[in-house]
Parts: structure tokens; sequence; C-alpha cells
């Protein structure tokens, strides 16, 4: 059996070159204040001897880290990973987020981070202590919880909020949300649809509040009433079930209803069945998240397609720019699309 061949390290590309560890680093990096024949030979060194730099090797300048950490909830998380539902939210934050760091010779780690406030701030700065990130992505509930953005901020990190555009420090981003619930709310009026319901997510999301906002932007525009035509739920199965039932129960039940969430949705079509309503013949549903279980639901589900991986690819640029100190003026929007497919109908007679 063959010897293992030794892994060849920076220290190895230093003796090559007859150089210090320092100017191995800054060469790696693309430091300034490099001469280009100093350049032009640990590079010749590295391609000699193979090596391929390490993030330790990168750290050594002190300038950065080349880590970007997202910041999401523990128990949200945990919870759907358990009840394996088929929700995507982190795979499609990797998907984005790690592409990305990649292709800036960064990498990307999650931490999943309790929102209680007895722990938040423990938690975090432990997570920041050890990692010492370049940058940090927030998700709801955490982009808009003031201990974990103020402790950030103390901490000179730049940081991205996704889902909350309050003023304050930090990049804030949002998905689209208004623009997002009022396209598929003109879906519906256009297949004319007049009374269309709505199950938004609590109120501590501020993007449950922008969905409705958008929803009814149209239904204004179309000079539709919008009454008694929402309710809330939690995001998950059972709160779905409760709104659900609330406004098929009213007099004139609407004839469609957008949810905010897959989870929400399923359950109005449960409700709708149980009720004997067809869908979508006597009842058009639209979801939002557009995870890859909608599409084998009978019949597969329209839905907003919500863009998770190019909001967290574009935060990722950001929170790199921001290393340099270039930060964006304004909110910073990635808006979804609908994807359309069998749950929606024209409005029954």
């Amino acid at each position: 059996m063959g010897r293992r061949r030794q892994a060849v390290t920076i220290k190895h590309v230093a003796a090559d070159a007859g150089v210090s560890l320092q100017t191995v680093s800054r060469v790696i990096n693309n430091e300034p204040n490099v001469r280009p024949a100093m350049k032009e030979r640990v590079q010749s060194s590295i391609d000699k001897l193979g090596y391929v730099p390490s993030i330790a090797a990168q750290r050594m300048s002190g300038s950065r880290s080349y880590l970007i950490l997202a910041i999401n909830d523990r128990d949200l998380t945990i919870a759907d990973w358990r009840a394996r539902e088929g929700r995507d939210w982190v795979d499609q934050m990797l998907l984005g987020g790690m592409l990305t760091c990649a292709e800036h010779g960064y990498r990307m780690l999650i931490e999943l981070v309790d929102t209680h406030n007895d722990h938040v701030e423990r938690e975090l700065g432990a997570a920041i202590a050890a990692l010492q990130p370049d940058g940090v992505i927030l998700t709801p509930p955490h982009s808009g919880n003031p201990l974990i953005t103020g402790l950030l901020a103390e901490r000179g990190i730049p940081f991205a909020r996704i889902g909350s555009t309050d003023p304050g420090p930090g990049i804030p981003m949002t998905m689209g949300d208004t623009h997002n619930a009022r396209i598929a709310t003109e879906h519906l009026l256009d297949l004319g649809h007049e009374r269309i319901g709505f199950i938004a997510g609590p109120s501590e999301f501020s993007l449950s509040d922008w969905r409705i906002a958008g929803w009814k932007e149209a239904m204004f525009a179309a000079k539709l009433p919008t009454d008694g035509l929402c309710e809330r739920g939690d995001f998950g199965f059972d709160s779905g079930i409760e709104a659900a039932r609330k406004l098929l129960s009213r007099p004139e039940r609407p004839t469609a209803i957008i949810a905010s969430s897959d989870q929400m949705t399923f359950a109005t079509m449960q409700v709708a069945r149980e009720m004997d309503l067809r869908i979508p013949e006597d009842l058009s549903v639209i979801s939002f998240d557009n995870s890859p279980i909608v599409r084998f639901t009978q019949p597969p589900l329209t839905a907003v397609d919500q863009p998770i991986a190019a909001t967290a690819s574009r935060a990722v640029e950001l929170l790199i720019d921001a290393k340099k100190g270039q930060l964006p003026t304004e909110p910073v929007r990635v808006k979804g699309e609908l994807v359309v497919r069998g749950s929606t109908g024209p409005a029954p007679a």
C-alpha cells in the first residue's frame, strides 16, 4: 500500500518561494503593496506545488475571515426538519448563498439561534466570537429583533436584514412580498374572481402585512371590497384550517383564496374538500413558498415562487461589498414570480 501524499500547505509555498507566510497570504488575498515580481514568484510556487488556499491561510492577513454567517430561527427550522413536510427555505438559502460565496472565495455557514430574549445575545455572541464572520444574513424574525441588530452594529459587523425595512443599521432587504401578493391577486382578478380571500401570516412578521397590502392594492384597483375577507394564521397547517373555515363559512364565501404559506394552502384545500368544494371549479387557491411538494398535490398548486436563493445570493454580494465600504442607500427588493398550475381557474358563475 502506497504512502499517503502529504497535503501541501502555505508553509510549503513560503519555503519554496523563500518568503514569509504573511507574504504568501497577501498574494492569495490579492492585496495591494505586493511587488509584481514577488507576486509572480509566489504564484509560481503555488502552481508548481498544486497548492489550494485554505480559509486559515486567507485569514492570516487579519483583514477578513472569508466567512458569511446566515442566522435562522432554531425552533422553526428544527420543527420543519423533523416534520419533513417539504419546506426548503434553508436549502434555497444555501443554494443561493453558497454558490455566490464560492465565486468570491468565501464560505457560508448557517447557525440556528433561539429567538428568546434571554438567550439570543449570548448565543449569537458566542457564534460571532468563534467564527468572526465578515458578514451576517438575518432572516425573520431575527431580522426585526433589535437585540440582534444592535449587537451586530455594536461589533461593527455588516449584516443584511431579510424581511425587514425598518429604520436602523444593516442592509434592509425584501423578497418583494407586496408585489408578489399583488400579482397573485391580479391573476385571480383576470380569471373573473371578485371575492378573493387572503390568509395572512402572524403580525410579528413584517412580511405578513406587506402581503396584505399587495392583496388590498389589487382589490382596491379593481374597486372590490376586502372587508371580512382576511384572516391570519401562523404559517402552520392547523392555523390554516381555522382561517379557511372562517372564510369559507361566510354567507358570501370567497371564490378564491390566497394563503401565505404552503401549509396553510394545504389546509385550505382540505377544508374545501370537507365542504364538497371542487378545486378549481368552485374555489381557486394560490400559495406562497412554492416548495417542491406543491407540484404533486391534486391539482398541482399555483404558487408564488419566493426568490429565496436569489435574495441570499444578493445578500452575500452586498456583504462582501460592505467590507469595501459600499452600502446601498435604499432597501433592496428581489421580486418573486407567480407559477401558474392547476389550482386556479375561472370564477364560478
